[in-house]
């Protein structure tokens, strides 16, 4: 006597969650990417929906559904269709393989109440190290508890921006962050830079250098912090897509400056992101209008991609930080611009109250209706 169709049913469900998605971590099953079944006989149909109908792994992933099913005894034909799943479905998935991801995480000192944001850009050169320091400052100054993670292997210069030049420690075989008073709060620093002499060359890559980060990451005291900044490295390499092994938790700010050329650039990363399943927060336009001492604006770089790449993306533009040579003085001097008076220290003041206030600490997210009635009065008030 054959199966039943139900029985049949039953075991392509069981044979198919083997199939794994590599980008997200999960099997098709448990991620609701197998949309419809049928069995009739010993001919099986099935329905795969991707987050795109452009997936890279389309091919890989209609084969080994295929290879799965004929294993099967009493398969006779294999038909499959493969679709792209709705919005509302596609967010559904995206949201339970962030769940599968903080589920299977390894284990860290960061508190579970700490906000993680990555620093990211498509391509170097845009300032993603200056509005690290810069950010880590001025949440500090309101009092909070700041790990910086420099990320960025082989192009590290936090450590200089920041004028945090101690040797790491290690105790019960974990480093010890550097660690700096900075108003009532506080910052704590691991660079490559405290390992290494800032002349010398990192020629790490791949493999090696992700398993730099993730020791940075897995064998460190960060206890205590309100929130982790990870400088990340230009582009969409590794160590970005590590992250979402790593600390799946974490938040992407895109740092991007006026030019289409670079927002294009920039929204690569977004993609990138959103493929490893990473939360995109918020845009940051980097090196904007110049104000020259007579108070006359001149948008050397051009003006808008910041603004044009956060609407694409659906985010907040959280800053326009000006071109300021105190900027480029604060990172030469370890004495960020944020705690100056000039343009791009109030451009960067008002970016750490937005985050503090847009972001906070996951134990202050009680107050965030208070918070943002408030900001919303403040905003009128100025309007």
């Amino acid at each position: 006597m054959g199966k039943s169709n139900e029985e049949l049913s039953q075991e392509v469900l069981d044979q198919l969650s083997h199939v794994f998605d590599p980008e997200l971590g999960a099997d098709i099953v448990t991620l609701g990417m197998v949309t419809a079944l049928s069995t009739v006989g010993g001919e099986v149909m099935v329905t795969v929906a991707l987050t795109t109908p452009s997936c890279p792994l389309r091919g890989q992933i209609e084969r080994e559904t295929r290879e799965a099913i004929e294993s099967i005894d009493g398969v006779s034909k294999v038909v499959i269709t493969v679709g792209a799943l709705e919005p509302e479905a596609k967010a559904a998935l995206m949201d339970r393989a962030r769940r599968i991801a903080q589920n299977g995480a390894p284990e860290t000192s960061i508190s579970s109440s700490a906000r993680i944001l990555a620093i990211a850009s498509g391509k170097g050169g845009v300032g993603k190290s200056s509005v690290t320091a810069n950010l880590a400052t001025g949440l500090a100054q309101q009092g909070y508890c700041v790990g910086v993670l420099d990320a960025d292997i082989w192009g590290f210069s936090l450590p200089r921006m920041l004028k945090l030049e101690d040797r790491v420690e290690a105790r019960d075989h974990k480093m010890i962050p550097i660690e700096k008073r900075v108003g009532t709060g506080s910052i704590k620093l691991l660079s490559m830079g405290l390992l290494a002499d800032e002349g010398d060359a990192i020629l790490w890559r791949g493999l090696l250098l992700n398993r730099a980060v993730q020791q940075f990451i897995e064998d460190a005291h960060w206890d205590g912090i309100d929130y982790l900044l990870l400088d990340l490295p230009p582009g969409t390499g590794d160590v970005s897509m590590g992250l979402a092994r790593h600390l799946p938790r974490t938040e992407v700010l895109i740092v991007t400056t006026p030019p289409l050329a670079a927002q294009q650039v920039a929204g690569r990363v977004a993609t990138l992101a959103k493929r490893s399943n990473l939360r995109v927060v918020g845009v940051i336009e980097n090196m904007s209008a110049f104000t020259c001492e007579h108070g006359s604006a001149q948008a050397v770089f051009g003006s808008g991609g910041g603004t044009r790449l956060s609407e694409e993306l659906r985010v907040p533009l959280l800053g326009e930080i000006p071109l300021d040579g105190d900027v480029v003085q604060g990172g030469d001097d370890g004495i960020p611009a944020i705690m100056g008076s000039g343009p791009g220290a109030r451009a960067y003041q008002d970016l750490a109250r937005k985050v503090s206030l847009l972001l906070p600490p996951h134990h202050q997210l009680e107050g965030c209706s208070a918070r943002l009635l408030d900001a919303l009065s403040e905003a009128v008030g100025e309007a």
